[in-house]
């Protein structure tokens, strides 16, 4: 509310007109500085923290691991590189999580959590699902499909490994604004061959990443990673070796509106544009 409104209240007298703009005044200011949605964390008191899109670097707070997650997926998530957060938090190879387990961005010591389980027959608590992931009680998730071999010749390569992970139009360019484009997105047909862009070791395979949809992430060395999205059915699971131009996936449309690739690759965990890599089309 203006000075001179309020000034033109108090002359008419009008309570009720001065109180209605104050309030209107704290209300709008309240939502100017409200923090816009993202993804959650819990500071060291337990409470959620708002990291928002425009913070891709998370450094306060501890995320608690879930099933599904790997030291990889939760690197990626947070825009942290994965050898970084390991010493961070103390895990050695082969980085093998446990469900509950906090893992700190701050360089505090990660808080001690409880983990409730059912008693195992055999009398034991826990067992590895797999290299870098969860460790659980539960009952084992279902395999993914058959590994595809087909490598598709048509897919160009460079002196520095990379190749295009598919054929079609870019539509989406990569942005070095943390709230836009973190890669690029390529149109094609349902179904279409999703393939990888380099040599290198699925370390993720799943859709636990919100907005990215059916999620491969490929480790090629301890510099880069590179990470697929939006795809129909994943061919590839979490600890297999890949080669570059190998089927990884099908093109598809979970996490968007439209058929499309999305596609990055990570230098130490920040995003970097996938086409100073890949060769001129």
């Amino acid at each position: 509310m203006s000075f001179d409104a309020i000034q033109a209240c108090i002359r008419n007298s009008n309570t009720r007109c001065l109180l209605s703009g104050l309030v209107l005044s704290l209300v709008l200011s309240g939502c100017s500085s409200a923090p816009a949605g993202g993804v959650q964390v819990l500071d060291r008191n337990g409470r959620s923290v708002p990291i928002t899109s425009k913070q891709p670097h998370v450094s306060s707070g501890q995320y608690l691991v879930r099933r599904g997650d790997t030291l990889y997926s939760i690197a990626f998530r947070f825009g942290w590189d994965w050898k970084e957060l390991a010493a961070r938090n103390g895990i050695p190879a082969p980085y093998t999580l446990r469900v509950g387990q906090p893992i700190r961005f701050d360089g505090k010591r990660p808080s001690s959590v409880v983990v409730a389980s059912k008693p195992s027959v055999s009398g034991s608590s826990t067992r590895t699902v797999r290299p870098a992931t969860t460790t659980s009680t539960a009952k084992p998730v279902v395999a993914k499909p058959p590994v595809a071999t087909k490598t598709v010749q048509s897919v160009s390569g460079t002196s520095s490994g990379w190749t295009w992970p598919t054929k079609g139009s870019v539509i989406g360019r990569f942005s070095s604004n943390g709230s836009l484009n973190k890669g690029i997105d390529i149109a094609g047909d349902l179904g279409q061959p999703v393939l990888a862009a380099s040599d290198g070791s699925v370390v993720y395979a799943g859709s636990g990443l919100r907005g990215y949809g059916e999620l491969v992430i490929i480790k090629h060395s301890s510099t880069y990673v590179s990470a697929y999205g939006h795809n129909r059915r994943l061919l590839v699971k979490e600890g297999q070796k890949v080669k570059a131009g190998q089927a990884i996936a099908e093109m598809g449309s979970t996490g968007t509106d439209r058929v499309k690739l999305h596609f990055e690759i990570r230098r130490q965990g920040k995003p970097v544009d996938p086409l100073q890599f890949l060769p001129r089309q």
